[in-house]
């Protein structure tokens, strides 16, 4: 989608839904939704400084705090199950699946992917999106000792499924992809 055909569905939409007809913040009712199976995907880079991400390799992804991946994947979880906990207005949700996909994306960034399904009357795009930030933040915290220079971001929904509409996010071509 390009950015100026975003804020013609933005012009389109008048009304946020987290907003009463008097402009007080209010929970979304979906009781009169229809259950169906939903599934979000997001992205989270976490890019390191040259001689950091070296270090980790050599390493094998393995910090003084313990396994970067593993422990990533742990609390990326723990978040997705906590995300209305913490997000106001988002519903509680039964998480029917959550996985996650971290590796190397080029020489110096971890690319976090976490994919989230319910069977519900709402979706999980916040679940997947928080699930992959939190993964990234954790992912700072095991390695934060080697430099502070690590940046995160950014922090995108890569695709979901159910509901109204589907989503699925252009991918952006780099110098030599044969796609």
């Amino acid at each position: 989608m390009e950015f100026g055909s975003e804020i013609q569905v933005l012009k389109s939409k008048p009304s946020l839904t987290h907003v009463d007809r008097d402009g007080r913040p209010a929970m979304v009712d979906v009781s009169d939704k229809s259950v169906t199976a939903r599934e979000a995907v997001a992205q989270c880079r976490v890019r390191f400084p040259a001689a950091v991400a070296l270090q980790l390799r050599a390493s094998g992804l393995k910090s003084k705090k313990g396994a970067v991946i593993d422990t990533a994947i742990i609390a990326g979880t723990m978040a997705v199950k906590r995300t209305h906990e913490l997000i106001p207005f988002c519903h509680p949700l039964p998480i029917d699946g959550c996985r996650f996909s971290i590796d190397w994306d080029g020489d110096n960034s971890l690319m976090i992917e976490c994919e989230v399904k319910t069977t519900h009357r709402t979706g999980v795009e916040m679940e997947a999106l928080t699930g992959a930030t939190v993964a990234a933040l954790t992912v700072y915290d095991m390695c934060k000792a080697l430099s502070h220079g690590i940046v995160l971001g950014p922090a995108k929904l890569t695709g979901k499924r159910g509901g109204k509409r589907d989503f699925a996010a252009k991918a952006k071509r780099r110098a030599g992809d044969e796609r």
